[in-house]
């Protein structure tokens, strides 16, 4: 790859969650670089998983193309753009997510959600429909932010540092302190909250189990560690 000094990555996404399409561009990667689309869908597919996750997850394949910035397996120096296209948008949304025309008043939302951020969009922007807001306040929007970060990710490997991530908290329930290693990721990813204590995954497990009982949602962290030179 060229020389990386004083280089700064930037990414940009664009798209809504019933749109046609999320798009995303990184700019700054050097030349040279290899990248596998076939490695990048996996990243993509791991997103999918975990415990308490929603039925969109299942739903979505996450189809995956790259339009720019690389060639033959290598970027090109030049900004990398990509599409994940959105499976139901043809079926069920072209109309609702058409870009001209006029919206059916019958499918107006009014009602934001609790925790998202419908409510200060539309407050923000003058909406009437929340809609507007909470096709882009979406967690699909993450499935762009997965795959750049797995184009990133290539990036370090050819610098020989490797990122191992797990959860660490979910609600009140915390995992112990454990020292990770690249070996880590498949126990971790067969883990049904992707968490190192097998002891508190099965506790997150439980949690979430009974806040969904509850008709309620919840919160955790994680962490993420380079590992290499």
């Amino acid at each position: 790859p060229a020389p990386i000094m004083g280089r700064m990555l930037r990414f940009t996404t664009a798209g809504e969650s019933h749109g046609r399409a999320l798009v995303a561009v990184l700019e700054g990667l050097p030349a040279g670089v290899p990248i596998s689309p076939k490695e990048v869908a996996g990243e993509l597919a791991r997103r999918r998983l975990g415990h308490g996750r929603s039925g969109r997850q299942r739903l979505e394949d996450d189809a995956l193309e790259l339009l720019a910035g690389v060639r033959h397996g290598r970027t090109l120096g030049s900004p990398i753009a990509l599409t994940i296209a959105n499976a139901e948008w043809e079926a069920k949304f072209s109309a609702l997510m058409a870009v001209e025309g006029d919206p059916d008043p019958s499918a107006r939302l009014t009602r934001p959600r609790p925790g998202h951020a419908d409510l200060a969009g539309v407050q923000k922007y003058g909406f009437d429909d929340v809609r507007n807001v909470l096709e882009r306040a979406s967690a699909r929007e993450t499935a762009a932010r997965v795959a750049l970060g797995a184009v990133c990710k290539g990036f370090l490997a050819e610098l020989g540092i490797r990122i191992v991530s797990h959860v660490v908290r979910i609600g009140s329930v915390e995992a112990g302190a454990s020292l990770l290693s690249p070996a880590d990721v498949e126990a971790i990813d067969a883990s049904p909250v992707r968490c190192a204590d097998p002891a508190a995954a099965a506790a997150m497990v439980a949690e979430i189990d009974r806040l969904r009982a509850d008709g309620d949602t919840v919160g955790g962290g994680f962490e993420g560690v380079g590992i290499g030179r």
